[in-house]
């Protein structure tokens, strides 16, 4: 049975494809137009083992909400379809993943019942020109469209970059 699954959405500010081999090696091959965005779903498919396709165009000359929204509603239905009956998944996930200072904690559910918990402080606003807000954004979008229970928890880290990414590579894990 193949656990694969493509998504396209199309609306006023984007066009998103997103493509999912959940038996893949963690290759991933990711445009959004949003350079943090990239490094971020990056690492969700490479630490999470599976093959992971990104294309996206959107109106990030506005800034990049609606791609990263989008995107996740599009990864998080991909996600959805590709597990299916669940058959051969373990259904609960749990990765703690430090990235320099800062420590993440995910866990993760496919119940089929979407719900963010999301216990994450950013000591700043931006990451380079990308808003920290658009990392809790995301999250809130995979879960709900992938239909899982998603808790982030981050106890401790002061570099903004350092957080979304141990946040990215505990998701993928």
């Amino acid at each position: 049975m193949s656990r694969t699954a493509r998504v396209e959405r199309k609306t006023q500010e984007t066009r998103i494809a997103v493509e999912v081999d959940l038996d893949g090696k963690g290759r991933t091959q990711i445009a959004t137009g949003v350079g943090f965005f990239d490094h971020m779903l990056t690492h969700i498919g490479r630490h999470g083992l599976f093959d992971l396709k990104v294309e996206a165009a959107g109106d990030v000359h506005i800034d990049p909400h609606h791609t990263v929204e989008d995107t996740g509603i599009c990864l998080g239905a991909a996600i959805d379809q590709a597990v299916a009956e669940k058959t051969g998944l373990c259904r609960f996930g749990h990765a703690r993943v430090p990235m320099d200072e800062a420590l993440a904690d995910v866990s993760i559910d496919l119940s089929g019942r979407p719900a963010l918990v999301f216990n994450v402080h950013f000591p700043g606003s931006k990451i380079g020109p990308f808003d920290t807000e658009l990392v809790r954004e995301f999250c809130r979008d995979l879960s709900n469209h992938a239909r899982m229970n998603l808790h982030v928890n981050v106890p401790y880290g002061f570099n903004n970059h350092h957080i979304a990414e141990a946040i990215s590579k505990a998701i993928g894990r």
